[in-house]
């Protein structure tokens, strides 16, 4: 026996269901494709050590009177974590950018300038990836929107969805 039909409205209803999401997935990995907010957080580092006249809690002092001298022996009084500050970063494959701490701002650094010679052919293949992952997530978006606007019978409606479908799964 074979299924009954269903309504032309039932599958116009569920292609756009399908079409949205895998919108709204192409939307989000576009963003974090372009974004340099992959991960951020906070880094603990060693404070330098104060030059000139810098006074605060950004640097290491000495208990010198003659702190200039490199002759001098220096003793540092902070031990523990008195030694580190807690330095804001946030990163994405474009850029990696780092708070400045005895300035207002932070320091971005480029992936390629961050990527040792030997490790760069892995980072582009990783971008290549991606570029592939956001082309099929967009070859599945177009094909559902076809099928949402425009087929002439069922089974090419059905043909268009099995088609994005496989695509889609290829994305992921």
């Amino acid at each position: 026996r074979m299924p009954v039909s269903v309504p032309a409205a039932d599958r116009r209803q569920r292609a756009s269901a399908a079409f949205s999401l895998s919108f709204l997935s192409l939307v989000f990995s576009i963003t974090a494709f372009s974004s340099s907010y992959w991960c951020e957080g906070t880094r603990k580092v060693a404070k330098p050590f104060c030059t000139g006249q810098s006074k605060g809690d950004h640097c290491i002092h000495f208990n010198s009177p003659d702190a200039n001298n490199s002759n001098a022996v220096q003793y540092i009084w902070e031990t523990g974590d008195d030694k580190f500050i807690d330095r804001k970063f946030h990163a994405g494959i474009w850029y990696s950018c780092e708070e400045i701490v005895s300035e207002e701002g932070e320091k971005c650094r480029s992936f390629i300038s961050l990527t040792p010679a030997a490790d760069r052919g892995v980072l582009w293949l990783s971008i290549v990836a991606e570029l592939l992952y956001i082309i099929l997530l967009l070859t599945g978006a177009i094909l559902m929107s076809v099928e949402m606007c425009y087929y002439s019978t069922v089974m090419d409606g059905l043909k268009i969805n099995a088609f994005s479908a496989v695509v889609t799964v290829l994305a992921g």
